[in-house]
């Protein structure tokens, strides 16, 4: 079956029990790098996942297929709030940690099986955004952005 992948990688100055409680415990942080959107779960392997906006609509549902804190993470989920995202059906997250030096390397592998995937097109813009704040909040104590579409990348997504 055709399968559509979205791979990010970086690094981030933190250990991994730091990465895992920003990832999965502390929900105002997540709140912060999140763009103000919660995940909420009880963050064990097949207990459910939801990702909630902050104006109540529930964007994300699903569950965690493996919790191995501070080293791997792995939800399924599929989108809520878009029609035609929800219609490709669930996605594969995994999240994994690994020391590296003084820093974590985290690695987010994202699919679903099929090919083209708009869900894939659409996290591809926005895990970069999601995990450039988290790893600037760890590092320095601010985000980076304040919100995920400034007036310019609206303006020129439009052209």
């Amino acid at each position: 079956m055709p399968r559509s992948t979205f791979v990010y990688v970086t690094y981030i100055r933190t250990t991994p029990e730091k990465l895992w409680s920003a990832l999965t415990d502390d929900v105002e942080f997540m709140k912060q790098y999140w763009f103000g959107v919660r995940c909420d779960s009880s963050w064990t392997t097949g207990s459910s996942w939801t990702m909630t906006h902050p104006d109540g609509r529930l964007l994300d549902a699903g569950e965690i297929v493996e919790a191995e804190p501070p080293r791997r993470l792995v939800i399924r989920w599929q989108h809520q709030d878009k029609p035609e995202l929800k219609a490709e059906g669930a996605s594969l997250c995994t999240m994994e940690m690994e020391p590296f030096g003084t820093s974590v390397k985290l690695s987010i592998t994202h699919t679903i099986e099929r090919e083209p995937s708009k869900l894939i097109e659409a996290v591809s813009g926005g895990w970069p955004k999601v995990i450039s704040n988290l790893k600037s909040l760890l590092e320095t104590g601010s985000a980076v952005l304040n919100e995920p579409y400034t007036a310019q990348n609206t303006q020129s997504a439009k052209v």
